[in-house]
């Protein structure tokens, strides 16, 4: 399966956030997924099996519990082909940031001159 047939679905997205905090029993997962979505614990277990089949998760045995974790090698795969597309979105992201960076400058420097710029369009 490819890497965004495995996320495109949003329940193994939403597994693989809860498991990007660390790892976690299967019960776990499947109580918050049940109350997410609304879905069996047999299909929380289908998802839970696609997402270790297909590389995104791994599983431990830890006495009578399976603990799950994210494994980040298929999640590099993914980084490395949205590095070709990145161009589109980092120039407006990095001129968003400059100008964040110079709003607050100008009101750090306004505040210290003694002037409220939040006065100005006040009745």
């Amino acid at each position: 399966m490819h890497a965004f047939d495995v996320l495109g679905d949003p329940v193994r997205r939403r597994i693989l956030e809860l498991l990007a905090d660390g790892e976690l029993t299967s019960g776990a997962v499947t109580s918050v997924i049940q109350q997410e979505f609304g879905i069996s614990q047999p299909a929380v277990s289908q998802h839970l099996k696609v997402l270790r089949e297909s590389g995104f998760a791994t599983v431990r045995p830890d006495g009578a519990r399976r603990l799950y974790a994210v494994s980040t090698d298929p999640l590099r795969d993914v980084d490395a082909w949205l590095d070709r597309f990145r161009r589109f979105w980092t120039p407006p992201l990095d001129a968003l940031a400059t100008e964040l960076a110079r709003g607050k400058r100008q009101r750090r420097l306004q505040e210290q001159a003694g002037h409220d710029p939040d006065q100005e369009n006040a009745p």
